[in-house]
């Protein structure tokens, strides 16, 4: 029996992944399939409080945080790439936080499209001010990095392996399809489980709470309002409830059933009757108010709490209901430590993506190697408690370690108290640090207590 030889260059297995006509399918709930999802996900992200609130912390967190194009090695060349990048970076026609803002649009819908347009370096261009640079150099830059809506995808095009290959997007004006190649695109995923292109949206889980919520909401609105206004009731004839009524009796009765069905305590309050009687004198229609007990048998508000609670803890933001009723404000500090801990997170994916593809990409464009690739890298969202931080300087300047002069170190508490950064001018000028020397133990004799020798004035 001839042996079988084994593609160790090929892919043997698939990944798993449903797709049916170009869009992933394998979502279990009917309500998230396919374009279903990206309205559920719209609407809670702009309609409801706590997601809002969740989704409002995140951006405005990441976008006060500082971002840096670090070098790819500790040659001049290196140097030279890191500076390029980082003016690419800053010479776009919108801002680098517009364009995060957008990127972060991924983690309310699982995924976000962005395609990279490219210009070239000529300075200013008359009629053209987004093609405009701050440099003229003629090496290719970046354009804009632009988002494309969620909403317009029309399917994604992807191989035989599973490689997602294109875009393909409908505009929503004009009815035109656009194939949007990933060679000029960067695709941002929550998650690249089974190779799926939409990624899992952040607020899966919290979508049953939601829907519930807002059920017990509508419900609870309606009955306030029946408890306000009364519950109508319409007393008519017989004969046009009859199933054998005739058309007459039935446009009678659709009139009368829209009356009940639409009254409410507005400024257009009010109904007709017809006056009529039977032969004994008594109304042939009427139209009643039935009054509630004035109370609810089951108050909604403790429900529609722990919903609240468990949507904003599927977004690591409960921190932002602690307050809102008896709950312990001590725990904020913690929850606030976990939610800042994803955000870093969450920025290092954003980094990672822009690592991966698009600065090589640029570099290549330009005729650069990679081999010395600059990477972007951003500051920390956590927040630096002052207090402890001078305790611990403190502590240090005490146990006899030598601190300033030192800029880099002055810098960086500079940047955690949020002041201004060292003037240029004043670095050169700065003494050298002290050479620090160690403690000289004085080994004491019996009964006595090691001292530092004091050192000759």
């Amino acid at each position: 029996m001839a042996e079988q030889k084994m593609d160790l260059m090929g892919e043997a297995g698939v990944s798993g992944l449903q797709v049916s006509g170009g869009v992933p399918s394998d979502q279990p709930l009917k309500q998230l399939k396919g374009a279903n999802a990206v309205k559920v996900w719209a609407e809670m992200s702009r309609f409801d409080p706590v997601v809002g609130a969740g989704l409002f912390a995140i951006e405005m967190l990441a976008r006060q945080v500082p971002w840096r194009v670090e070098p790819g090695g500790d040659s001049p060349e290196a140097e030279e790439l890191a500076d390029f990048v980082d003016g690419c970076r800053s010479d776009m026609s919108h801002s680098w936080t517009d364009m995060l803002g957008e990127v972060l649009t991924y983690l309310p819908f699982g995924w976000e499209w962005s395609e990279i347009v490219y210009k070239v370096r000529n300075g200013t261009v008359e009629g053209s001010p987004g093609s405009s640079s701050k440099y003229a150099d003629g090496k290719i830059g970046w354009r804009k990095i632009v988002g494309r809506a969620q909403e317009t995808r029309e399917r994604f095009d992807m191989d035989d392996s599973g490689g997602i290959t294109a875009l393909v997007q409908r505009d929503p004006n004009k009815g035109l399809v656009h194939t949007i190649p990933i060679e000029k695109s960067l695709l941002f995923r929550t998650t690249t489980a089974k190779g799926n292109p939409e990624g899992r949206s952040m607020l899966e889980r919290a979508f049953t709470s939601w829907y519930a919520k807002k059920r017990i909401q509508e419900i609870e609105g309606i009955g306030i309002e029946r408890d306000l206004a009364g519950f109508p009731v319409a007393w008519v004839p017989p004969q046009i409830t009859a199933t054998d009524a005739t058309s007459a009796d039935k446009t009678r009765y659709d009139t009368f059933e829209k009356m009940v069905t639409r009254i409410r305590r507005d400024e257009m309050a009010g109904a007709v009757m017809p006056l009529a009687y039977d032969k004994d004198g008594n109304k042939l229609y009427d139209l009643t108010l039935l009054t509630s007990g004035g109370s609810r048998q089951i108050d909604t508000d403790p429900v529609v709490k722990r919903y609240d609670q468990r949507i904003a803890a599927t977004l690591l933001a409960d921190f932002i209901l602690l307050g809102t009723d008896s709950g312990n404000r001590a725990l904020s500090a913690d929850k606030s430590d976990m939610f800042e801990t994803a955000m870093n997170t969450v920025l290092d994916e954003v980094a990672e993506v822009f690592n991966r593809h698009a600065i090589p990409r640029l570099l290549t464009l330009n005729g650069y190697g990679t081999d010395e690739c600059p990477t972007l890298a951003h500051g920390g969202v956590e927040r630096v408690d002052l207090d402890k931080l001078s305790s611990y300087i403190l502590r240090l300047s005490q146990a006899g370690a030598p601190l300033f002069p030192d800029d880099q170190l002055e810098g960086h508490l500079r940047e955690a108290a949020r002041l201004p950064a060292i003037p240029e001018g004043e670095r050169a000028l700065r003494p050298p640090p002290p050479e620090s020397k160690p403690p000289v133990i004085v080994v004491p004799a019996a009964g006595q207590e090691a001292q530092p020798e004091a050192e000759a004035a």
